[in-house]
């Protein structure tokens, strides 16, 4: 857990984990409205996440408003700086993720105008790997949880492999049978509205990484290091 601090700088601290915390759990129920909307084309999910977005943008604003105010205030801790610096980024992504969410609203009522279409294979199962990653991500985040950190990041490779078998597929369906391309062109949209919000998953989990424990981890520095271990939980001293 981070280091509890007393008076005004603690406080500070608080409201900011307090903050990125609503954030959190506001984009989670977001992307899971979206994701439900995706795979049953429906338009009432779809409406829900677009009501959404503009308390998610807002609240963006807020966060970094907060986070620059402590950063003014100085006297702070390492622990204290890196998560200023962490909290900043892991805003952005979310508010990103929270974009990504209304894109596949929009694709899903495209797929709604279009009857009955077919789901690829690979989607639903690249959907749970996705819904999972933010789960875990998010959850790392209030728990401030090393272990789900690092669950995240070993799942990025996963949902890539379904994208690449997702893209295969429905550019083949589109050439042996022209008349499917406007849905396999809406799935393949959303596949890659997937695929990156499996990637700000992952940045969330690296600077929770880099804020619990001091850890850079991002561009593949941290494959030879195991953030779990004893040795990584020095670095934090």
């Amino acid at each position: 857990m981070a280091v509890a601090k007393s008076g005004g700088e603690g406080i500070l601290q608080t409201v900011l984990m307090n903050y990125l915390v609503s954030q959190a759990r506001t984009v989670e129920a977001s992307v899971n409205r979206a994701l439900g909307a995706l795979l049953s084309r429906d338009e009432r999910l779809a409406s829900e996440v677009f009501l959404t977005e503009p308390r998610i943008n807002e609240m963006e604003i807020v966060i970094d408003e907060h986070a620059i105010r402590m950063l003014g205030n100085g006297n702070l801790l390492d622990a204290d700086v890196r998560l200023v610096v962490a909290a900043l980024k892991i805003n952005n992504d979310l508010e990103r993720m929270g974009d990504l969410a209304v894109n596949l609203a929009e694709r899903s009522v495209s797929l709604a105008t279009m009857g009955q279409v077919r789901i690829p294979e690979e989607l639903e199962p690249m959907t749970a790997a996705v819904r999972a990653m933010v789960s875990k991500c998010l959850g790392a985040l209030i728990y401030e949880n090393v272990d789900l950190a690092t669950q995240v990041l070993e799942s990025d490779d996963v949902v890539d492999q379904y994208r690449d078998r997702v893209f295969e597929v429905l550019l083949a369906g589109i050439g042996d049978d022209p008349a499917v391309a406007p849905p396999n062109l809406q799935w393949i949209l959303a596949s890659r509205n997937l695929e990156r919000i499996a990637d700000h998953a992952t940045n969330i989990a690296e600077d929770i990484l880099f804020w619990l424990r001091g850890l850079e981890v991002r561009h593949g520095r941290g494959r030879n290091v195991d953030p779990r271990s004893e040795k990584a939980r020095a670095a934090d001293g």
